[in-house]
């Protein structure tokens, strides 16, 4: 299988991950294996990889390049979300490290068919797992006009997503949406003229990824994930996050600061000690977030929002079993 995609900050995410031979680690978002590969030559001879994707693309895709390291290896199709569960499947009771690249990969933009991109007439599908119940089009041929125009504002903060959503709800009224063509389309029709003349990004932009968001319901799972995958780390451990969107990042950095000193102190600020219990498990390995440096950005445009969290394990949390 031909899986291409761009691996973004492939040596910063491996170097903040503080890998070293014969470490377990997980890597949540395999996508076209960059990391993975990069992961499995730090942590050799005898380090083993637990690759997670809920494409299953991708995890055709990783059999194949993955099979130098098949015996150090264990591919899931599942989402990253449910670590938890995957862990204790396999017995695992913690790892040293844990990755994600929150990124949509250009593979599933350009290659899937599953109608991700807006520059491609596909079917209004959008789902990274096809498992997943609803499709871009069933949300767009049912949810209500509030509902979708909720959608637009919150995922996409895009300011016309009333006016948008009025348009889908009176084109489907006459025949369903069908085609990313369509959708495109009529998004296009609906933005004023001025806009699509000076706006850089296309009028669909917005619109399509927070269709994406809401059919994979990502916001979600990327919470999940970062109430519990701390947990999961040993002392010394890693996390490292890397994200693409305002919201994404605003959630790994609110989970990490949560299990830093102070932020989980529940006590009343003018305590002169913590008597509530709160033991700091993470600490930040960097003030604010990576991001890709100018080469970076100049072979890979699409890098250029990207951020890196990375936080240290440091302590049990007092939940912790």
């Amino acid at each position: 299988m031909i899986f291409t995609h761009e691996t973004v900050m492939k040596q910063e995410a491996c170097l903040h991950l503080n890998l070293k031979p014969g470490a377990l680690c997980v890597d949540g978002t395999l996508g076209g294996c960059g990391h993975a590969r990069a992961i499995l030559d730090a942590i050799a001879p005898e380090g083993k990889l637990i690759g997670i994707d809920q494409d299953p693309d991708a995890i055709a895709h990783a059999r194949e390049v993955l099979q130098p390291f098949a015996n150090r290896t264990t591919l899931v199709h599942d989402n990253f979300a449910y670590l938890p569960r995957i862990l204790k499947q396999m017995g695992i009771n913690a790892v040293d490290a844990v990755f994600v690249d929150l990124g949509l990969s250009f593979h599933q933009l350009m290659e899937s068919k599953r109608g991700f991109s807006f520059t491609k007439n596909e079917l209004l599908d959008m789902r990274m797992d096809p498992r997943t119940e609803v499709t871009a089009g069933e949300m767009l041929n049912t949810f209500t006009e509030q509902k979708l125009a909720d959608i637009f504002f919150r995922y996409g903060e895009e300011r016309l997503s009333r006016k948008i959503a009025g348009a889908i709800v009176q084109k489907r009224q006459e025949s369903p949406l069908l085609t990313t063509g369509e959708l495109a389309q009529l998004i296009s029709g609906v933005m004023p003229a001025r806009l699509v003349r000076t706006q850089k990004i296309h009028p669909a932009t917005r619109v399509f990824q927070a269709l994406r968001i809401a059919v994979n319901r990502e916001m979600e799972k990327l919470e999940m994930f970062m109430d519990h995958a701390p947990e999961l780390l040993n002392i010394g451990g890693r996390i490292c996050v890397i994200s693409f969107h305002s919201l994404e990042d605003r959630i790994v950095k609110r989970a990490i600061r949560s299990r830093e000193k102070g932020q989980g102190c529940t006590c009343p600020r003018d305590f002169p000690q913590c008597t509530c219990g709160f033991t700091p498990s993470l600490k930040s390995i960097t003030k604010g977030p990576i991001t890709p440096t100018a080469e970076e950005i100049g072979k890979n445009p699409l890098s250029r929002s990207a951020k890196l969290r990375v936080a240290e394990k440091i302590s049990f949390d007092r939940y912790h079993d």
